[in-house]
């Protein structure tokens, strides 16, 4: 199937072929043509699998051929979990829209309001915003959405796991009742079912491919080492492969912050983005690891699933996740649209349980091996196994240039 068998408009097949795209994903496929035909839409589909333009596309085709006298109004409405989302969904709304007469803009917190209250009096046809900033310019009667008649919602089940359920309830009133709703989710659990159920209304139920597919897309690993180590090995492994770009995950902000600055040390240099760094600082960082300027992004969970880097070669799990489901989208930011990925993961002795509900959620088990010089203390090496001689602790030795302690000092200091 081609995009031009979907019955898009010219300037949007203009716009498609302008990026490099020649055929649909399975998720497009699907989803344009019930969109085109006005139906509403409860879609599965991961990030990285073109979920994006699976509802930009349709939409966009919509409302251009409406022609509407007046000032602009918003009719089209896109709610998204996050700032890094909302800003990449605008990015998409208005490369694929760079052909019609239609108007767009994108809001969320941590900014100043009042750029994005200009452009709003001006009048969007299109807006794509994050629920908190949304209401709030409502409640400053910035906003009217009494004109909207597609609603979006972006990766709906984040939007419940952060807590936006009663801010979505409040938007819902704000808006007609006779209107499209699209409505996009990583999985159809029961409550992404029940928040359906009460927006859809004889909805097509469209699945680009069963749960976790973006774990079986991506090349695995995990690597067995003491705590203490893990920034050695890290830094080996960066250097080994000659990552020119890789994204690598903490649990912490703290830990984040710190990991950059010992990154920055080693001469791999690194910028920090998550929860405490505004937006103008988030969008920066993200912005020069796009331009190759810096070689590592450090995130917290809260970029898994908002960030969109092309062909990203290499993910790294620094800290396992707690929560077995936020590996997968951690690990589905490579690996995407066909591209090669692998995503390795640090795992000292306090992560195995993590590790273990990781391969029970993805029901397979993820190939591990220790590096050499970063044996972990906690596990007795094979000969230790099989030796009934205790080893003397208390006798002195001359230092091994081979053990695990000098090649560290090696690996950190090769490239000062």
């Amino acid at each position: 199937m081609t995009f031009e068998s979907l019955g898009l408009k010219s300037e949007l097949l203009e716009a498609v072929q302008a990026k490099g795209y020649t055929q649909p994903s399975p998720i497009q496929e699907k989803a344009i043509p019930e969109i085109l035909k006005g139906r509403d839409i409860l879609a599965s589909a991961q990030t990285g699998t073109g979920k994006t333009a699976g509802f930009t596309l349709p939409l966009l085709h919509k409302l251009s051929e409406q022609k509407v006298d007046g000032k602009r109004a918003i009719r089209a409405l896109i709610l998204t979990p996050t700032r890094e989302l909302a800003s990449q969904v605008y990015d998409s709304v208005r490369d694929y829209g760079a052909n019609l007469n239609l108007k767009s803009t994108v809001i969320f917190g941590g900014v100043n309001q009042n750029p994005q209250v200009r452009t709003l009096k001006q009048g969007v046809d299109i807006l794509v915003a994050t629920p908190g900033r949304l209401l709030d310019l409502h409640n400053q009667k910035h906003i009217k959405l009494n004109k909207v008649e597609v609603l979006v919602l972006d990766e709906a089940d984040r939007m419940l796991d952060m807590g936006f359920l009663r801010d979505i309830e409040r938007i819902m009133k704000l808006m007609p009742k006779q209107r499209q709703n699209l409505m996009f989710s990583a999985t159809f659990s029961k409550e992404i079912k029940k928040l359906a159920g009460g927006i859809l209304n004889n909805a097509a139920q469209v699945e680009a491919a069963p749960e976790n597919t973006t774990a079986e897309r991506v090349d695995q690993l995990a690597y067995r080492v003491d705590k203490a180590e893990k920034t050695a090995l890290l830094i080996k492994i960066i250097f080994d492969a000659e990552m020119e770009q890789v994204l690598i995950f903490t649990r912490t902000k703290y830990g984040a912050n710190r990991l950059c600055q010992k990154l920055d040390k080693r001469g791999i240099k690194a910028s920090a983005i998550h929860g405490n760094k505004s937006q103008n600082q988030r969008t920066a960082a993200l912005k020069d690891f796009k331009a190759g300027k810096i070689k590592a992004l450090v995130a917290t969970d809260i970029a898994a699933r908002g960030l969109d880097i092309p062909l990203l070669p290499h993910v790294i799990n620094y800290e396992l996740p707690n929560v077995p489901e936020d590996y997968v989208h951690r690990i589905g930011r490579t690996g995407r649209a066909g591209a090669a990925g692998l995503a390795i993961s640090l795992v000292g002795a306090d992560e195995l349980g993590y590790l273990k509900d990781i391969e029970k959620l993805l029901k397979t088990q993820i190939p591990s091996k220790i590096e050499e010089g970063f044996e972990p203390q906690d596990e007795p090496t094979p000969k230790a196994k099989n030796s009934k001689q205790k080893p003397n602790r208390n006798k002195k030795r001359k230092p091994d240039p081979n053990s695990k302690k000098q090649r560290r000092k090696q690996v950190l200091g090769q490239k000062k």
